[in-house]
């Protein structure tokens, strides 16, 4: 397995915090990853983030294919160094953004995510078809996935991904894991896509429109919120209007995602 920090070191890379360049050197960690993951000699797996290679030359020793996206040319320059050292020959390298490009297509993801990206790029991958996710987080922001209603760390992700998947935290994590050292906690979550699910056609809309003003009751943080359904404020609160449901005057926070689906039902309706 590599030296993180010895490469490091022998490259003078100097990491940059403000780009979420926190590297994992906990070598039982990465080994806890690569278990969880589970990765079969005829599977390709996505890696978001591959820094120097920490992930990507282990998977690559499992798998048929590793596709590595990079955004940080200097880094993505080294890894392609290293590649070539080791003799790796099924690594995909990408220096791109991942928020920017389309995935080729995978059966798994697994990476240490850069953090500032952690929302955006989960809600890309639920685009995604694949088997399983596993996938590094701060802690706090992993709590938020598998959340209750009426909980601090409810969010627009919990709704997202009550549908979708089966969430579970595998591991935590200590700064001290880490190089540089973040300021928080991490944690590793396996993501698995549960069977699908039709949802109505404004159902995310919907979720994206309550929670921009969660602590609101959900018909008041609809109406202001009615750009994200393409509405006009003052012809969604008509509409609104006519409509008798008790949960429209329930505070976002507390609604269910079975009740949340139930308001894009009827968004749906009068729209």
């Amino acid at each position: 397995m590599l030296n993180t920090k010895k490469l490091l070191k022998k490259y003078n890379i100097r990491l940059d915090k403000n780009k979420s360049q926190n590297y994992l050197i906990d070598n039982n960690k990465v080994e806890k990853i690569l278990s969880a993951a589970d990765i079969k000699e005829d599977e390709t797996i996505l890696e978001i983030g591959a820094g120097i290679g920490t992930l990507t030359i282990a998977m690559a020793k499992r798998a048929k294919k590793v596709i590595a996206i990079e955004k940080d040319p200097v880094i993505a320059d080294i890894l392609r160094q290293i590649l070539i050292q080791e003799h790796i020959t099924n690594v995909e390298l990408i220096n791109d953004d991942a928020l920017k490009m389309d995935f080729p297509a995978f059966d798994k993801v697994v990476s240490n995510l850069p953090y500032q990206i952690s929302s955006p790029i989960t809600f890309k991958l639920l685009c995604c078809k694949f088997k399983k996710a596993v996938l590094m987080y701060q802690y706090e922001f992993a709590r938020r996935m598998n959340a209750e209603a009426d909980t601090k760390q409810y969010s627009r992700l919990s709704v997202a991904l009550h549908y979708r998947c089966d969430v579970k935290i595998i591991e935590t994590l200590k700064p001290s894991c880490f190089v540089p050292q973040p300021k928080v906690d991490s944690a590793v979550i396996e993501l698995i896509p549960k069977d699908y699910v039709e949802l109505p056609e404004y159902f995310d809309d919907v979720t994206r429109a309550l929670f921009q003003h969660r602590n609101k009751k959900a018909r008041k943080a609809l109406i202001q919120s009615a750009h994200e359904l393409k509405q006009d404020k003052k012809v969604l609160k008509d509409k609104l209007g006519m409509v008798d449901n008790y949960l429209l005057d329930e505070k976002v926070f507390k609604l269910t995602p079975d009740e949340i689906l139930e308001i894009s039902k009827i968004i749906e309706e009068i729209l």
